[in-house]
């Protein structure tokens, strides 16, 4: 996702800034008056300086012409007299300026703002075609399920993987964002494995419903800022066969109902609900579960930052034994396709 960097001129404010940020993506903090500036291409800049005196905004006006890259946002923080503050802030060239109270907020703006509109615009009517058809009290049809995959396999046509997945990445909803996420990722995958059309359109339906158990699963465990505990994970485990039971029924094929419920076996049996090894979980589960793990892995999480797709990608190697080796080594070309980090 690249690296912030923090310019100010309190290094012990702008580190407790910094931590504040820690769960979110990596945060260089520099002070404005070392005349060493850091060896790092932010993908975006926060400046933290309460003491615009001129020397302050010479040293700044240097840092950013030697470290702000073309299309680099740069969020300027205000202390004292917002209007002053906003004047300053347009001579120096700030695509934003908030407080610091709104500091996160404004982050998640500038973070979201380059993204392409094609993108934000199919993401969002993706979602909100989730929300209402298939995450709500209503029963889930094929027709519905139908109508959603092809919102997906067309937005990653036309936007690419790569934006898709930002969009997606700025819902606070961590159920929305995961399954529209590993959906995009199984049409992708199925585009590079050279499925034909109708059977990436299935891949990417079992992808898009793999979760749907969770709509049983309390918000409060759902969107917990922090790891589960033992208890809270039994219940969270529930939710593959309880998302299997909603289907079952109501006319899914056998593998989109596999996938839903066995997608998180593993190949050496130490998975859930059933424990299934090795031939025991059909390919079609295999190709969900590579999706789903990588997914998870680029999500944004409360106690964690999202990792890079590289990143990602090793852990995803060092699941031998557990994951599908060959499968593991068809997704590169997935992997690939994102945006490298500033």
């Amino acid at each position: 996702m690249g690296e912030l960097l923090l310019i100010t001129d309190d290094i012990h404010r702008g580190r407790r800034l910094s931590r504040d940020l820690g769960t979110r993506r990596p945060c260089d903090v520099h002070d404005l008056y070392d005349d060493a500036l850091p060896a790092i291409r932010p993908a975006l800049i926060i400046s933290d300086v309460e003491s615009l005196t001129s020397e302050a905004i010479v040293r700044l006006r240097r840092a950013l012409a030697q470290l702000r890259g073309e299309g680099v946002p740069y969020l300027f923080l205000a202390h004292g007299n917002a209007a002053r503050a906003e004047a300053q802030a347009r001579v120096l060239g700030a695509t934003s300026t908030a407080g610091v109270c709104d500091m996160v907020g404004a982050l998640d703006y500038l973070q979201g703002a380059s993204i392409p509109v094609l993108a934000r615009t199919r993401a969002a009517e993706a979602r909100q075609f989730f929300q209402h058809a298939l995450f709500s009290d209503q029963p889930i049809t094929p027709a519905a399920a139908d109508a959603g995959t092809e919102l997906v396999v067309r937005a990653v046509s036309d936007t690419g993987i790569d934006g898709w997945v930002r969009a997606v990445q700025q819902f606070d909803d961590a159920t929305h964002q995961h399954c529209l996420l590993v959906a995009a990722l199984a049409a992708a995958f199925s585009g590079a494995l050279g499925l034909r059309p109708p059977d990436r359109h299935r891949l990417t339906r079992a992808a898009l419903l793999h979760d749907v158990g969770k709509i049983h699963v309390p918000i409060e465990i759902l969107n917990k800022p922090g790891r589960l505990t033992h208890s809270e994970t039994a219940v969270m485990r529930t939710h593959a066969e309880r998302g299997h039971a909603m289907l079952v029924g109501a006319g899914f094929d056998d593998g989109l109902m596999a996938a839903v419920r066995s997608h998180h076996e593993m190949l050496d049996g130490t998975g859930y609900p059933d424990g299934l090894r090795g031939w025991e979980i059909p390919d079609f589960v295999r190709l969900v579960t590579v999706c789903d793990v990588y997914g998870a892995l680029i999500e944004r999480r409360p106690y964690r930052a999202s990792m890079s797709g590289p990143e990602a990608y090793d852990i995803l190697q060092g699941m031998t034994g557990r994951l599908d080796d060959d499968l593991i080594r068809a997704f590169k070309p997935v992997v690939a396709a994102f945006r490298p980090a500033s």
